[in-house]
């Protein structure tokens, strides 16, 4: 069995491969049960954590279980908010082949999920990317955008702004303009793709600022009280999200406003299977303002572990 740490994650990831990977599992017919969806008591910090338990299985090789923990204030303590492994068996024996770093794992695919919907939803013209939020997922989203699109001016806001600089620098040899900014409300005028991955309980996006032709890519708010956009928003742009059944249920930005009738469930346009089967289109025009609503799918997981430990095993 192969233990796979984050670095060998970050080697193994080509994120243009891992996108068409993605498109491909999307076609096909994966296993995928609702994932357990945990809150519970963090007495220390004052907060609750949660515990996510996400199963997916193919149609012959491989079965995947992905064991992770978030907890909102481990910044505090320089720990990841994310953390957890990614475990790996082949499907007709039941031996584990891989553990993986699922921290990093996740990272990967969601950035990789939200660049492949970006494809379908932003305007292939898009050039400038504003990312709100600057911790792990902010440069794996950034990278994954310019794969899908030809950014070439990135503005990057987050509480920190000395963090801001610093993951500007890490970006550095990306060959994208990378700029830290102190209030990021400037610039919400002047960005084609929003990308938005925040541990935010309150909107950050708003319905007032949006503009004729951009695409929002909403990562945070993965609790069903959080939430990254407010009604002005939601209620104003073309919804797209991952999977139905966990974006209506998991992410406050659209179960509050479903359950306050703010919005109704045919306001979700569709489901990135949809958009990849070719059942549904995404993008209608160059005017439509798009939205893709992230929560994470357990086939997200899967299929980037297989492309790591593939990738892995003729090293």
């Amino acid at each position: 069995m192969h233990f796979i740490d984050s670095e060998d994650i970050e080697k193994y990831t080509d994120y243009p491969m891992l996108i068409e990977m993605l498109r491909d599992a999307f076609q096909k017919q994966y296993k995928i049960p609702k994932r357990h969806h945990h809150q519970y008591p963090n007495p220390k910090e004052g907060v609750e954590s949660t515990l996510l338990l996400m199963p997916a299985w193919d149609d012959g090789e491989n079965l995947g279980v992905k064991v992770v923990n978030v907890s909102p204030n481990n910044s505090k303590h320089n720990l990841p908010t994310i953390q957890g492994k990614y475990l790996l068996f082949d499907l007709q024996t039941g031996t584990p082949k891989a553990i993986l770093d699922a921290k990093s794992l996740t990272n990967k695919r969601t950035a990789a999920a939200s660049a492949l919907a970006s494809g379908f939803l932003s305007r292939e013209d898009a050039s400038c990317l504003l990312m709100i939020g600057n911790g792990a997922l902010a440069p794996e989203l950034i990278k994954a955008h310019t794969v899908t699109r030809p950014i070439t001016k990135v503005y990057l806001w987050g509480r920190n702004f000395e963090k801001s600089e610093s993951v500007s620098q890490q970006l550095s040899k990306l060959g994208v303009e990378i700029i830290p900014i102190k209030d990021y409300i400037p610039y919400l005028g002047e960005a084609d793709i929003i990308s938005c991955a925040t541990l935010s309980p309150t909107p950050l996006i708003f319905g007032k600022h949006i503009k004729a032709g951009q695409h929002y890519d909403l990562v945070g708010a993965y609790k069903p009280d959080m939430r990254e956009a407010d009604d002005e928003f939601i209620s104003s742009v073309s919804i797209h999200v991952d999977n139905y059944e966990g974006a209506t249920t998991e992410t406050g930005d659209l179960a509050i406003p479903l359950r306050e009738g703010v919005i109704t469930r045919d306001h979700i346009l569709s489901e990135l299977f949809e958009l990849c089967r070719s059942e549904k289109v995404g993008r209608k025009d160059d005017k439509e303002i798009t939205c893709f609503k992230s929560v994470g799918h357990a086939l997200e997981d899967l299929a980037g572990a297989k492309l790591v430990f593939d990738a892995y095993e003729k090293r």
